[in-house]
């Protein structure tokens, strides 16, 4: 934690690391948890008390008391979802409305944005990239092309603004050759949405945090999705819509650069992915299905099963390169706690040629060069202290900190918070 700085918690993988388990667990050393981009595709998974909870929009910093939440510019919303998730965490006794703030520049999520989701995925054919489907590329593309509609609009001349996108929209879906729908009852409940958000804190967020900043606060940053389906450095076009890097908190909050303090870098000590797209490690046979099946490998919002693999340490250490990573926490330890070896990817073949960066194009003939490691036999699920660790866990921990020349600070070996270990 770093006072007057802004710390940042982001993904390393294909998204699905466990962030929200962390910044739960980080949330008392900070004042403020702010979320910098993605929308409702997100699915934070967390644990405590006997309860689960699964945030899709709402910052992870949210249980614990007395801490502002920030939504970012940087973020889409759907206004219907959000109230959905909004209620049923007021439902379990988690007050939000003086807590939660959500920015004026926040883009929204239309019901038609859905449809055009569904539409540009059905004339990709067999090119699909996978999408949840929640509407969060055409939403961001009109981001993009100068054509959005922000969360501040709903307070001007709305039902003007709102009617001439959807007739944009309607157009477009016509040209697409998709016209089958009827949004009537969805479009409805969008609209419930949108007086449930005047219920909440509607700010200048970057004139927010910048002044929580110059007040000494400490803040954190949670990202959505991971840093290989960021938009620019992912294995494009299998990406998410958005910039899910470092440098997408200071894009996403209106912060500048300089404020950027730690950067934690959150990884599975194997490797999983959803939905479609390269995934050079990616295992086929019975101890890809074994890993799916302890580690509960299925999407927290959409129910997919994820593609399991052994980790990747050349799409990690380029991770880390354009992150800026300065620690490091590794989840879902403890799912490996059975295998008699562990293997690590540490370069790639490709056409003959053995390459350790992280290419272009990974989509062909990429083959894994893997070192393979004894295992650990040992139920580490109940461990306090990192002293109880088999030393074969151990050395795979210092393997990993050798090749990515960043430190593993935190260790998790469970889903509930409590399990979770800080290292000395």
């Amino acid at each position: 934690m770093n006072k007057g700085k802004v710390d940042v918690l982001l993904g390393l993988q294909w998204g699905d690391e466990g962030k929200g388990k962390v910044v739960d667990v980080l949330t008392p050393g900070y004042d403020v948890i702010a979320r910098f981009q993605g929308g409702p595709n997100a699915g934070h998974t967390l644990e405590f008390e006997g309860q689960k909870y699964v945030l899709r929009s709402i910052p992870s910093g949210i249980f614990q008391g007395g801490k502002v939440n920030i939504i970012g510019n940087g973020v889409v919303l759907a206004p219907d979802l959000f109230m959905y998730e909004a209620k049923d965490l007021e439902k379990s006794g988690h007050e939000l409305k003086q807590r939660l703030h959500i920015s004026k520049k926040a883009h929204l999520i239309m019901p038609t944005h859905r449809l055009l989701d569904a539409a540009l995925e059905q004339a990709k054919g067999k090119s699909k990239v996978g999408t949840t489907g929640k509407g969060i590329g055409p939403t961001y593309t009109d981001k993009i092309s100068r054509n959005g509609l922000r969360v501040g609009d709903i307070f001007e001349q709305f039902e003007e603004k709102y009617n001439a996108h959807k007739a944009r929209h309607e157009k477009m879906l016509k040209d697409l050759g998709y016209t089958d729908y009827d949004i009537t009852e969805v479009e409805k409940k969008w609209m419930e949405g949108i007086e449930y958000i005047k219920q909440f804190n509607i700010v200048d967020s970057e004139h927010e945090i910048n002044k929580l900043l110059k007040s000494g606060k400490s803040i954190l940053c949670e990202g959505a999705q991971g840093t290989m389906l960021d938009v620019d450095f992912g294995s494009y076009p299998f990406v998410t819509s958005s910039n899910t890097i470092c440098a997408g908190a200071c894009t996403g909050l209106g912060i500048g650069p300089n404020k950027i303090g730690e950067v934690y870098g959150i990884m599975k000590a194997y490797c999983t992915r959803v939905g479609a797209g390269p995934f050079p490690t990616e295992l086929f046979d019975n101890t890809g299905d074994t890993i799916r099946q302890i580690g509960h490998e299925y999407g927290a919002v959409t129910g997919r099963e994820r593609r399991c693999g052994w980790i990747d340490l050349v799409a990690l250490r380029y991770s880390i390169m354009v992150n800026g990573v300065t620690k490091l926490i590794m989840m879902k330890s403890d799912v490996l706690d059975g295998f008699d070896t562990i293997k690590a990817c540490v370069a790639y073949m490709q056409n003959g040629k053995r390459i350790e960066d992280f290419p272009f194009n990974i989509e062909d003939n990429i083959q894994p060069i893997y070192v393979e490691m004894p295992g650990w036999k040992t139920d580490m699920t109940k461990f306090t202290d990192e002293s109880q660790f088999p030393q074969e866990f151990k050395d795979y921990v210092r393997f990993l900190e050798e090749q990515l020349e960043t430190p593993i600070c935190i260790i998790s070996i469970g889903p509930d918070r409590e399990q979770t270990i800080i290292r000395k």
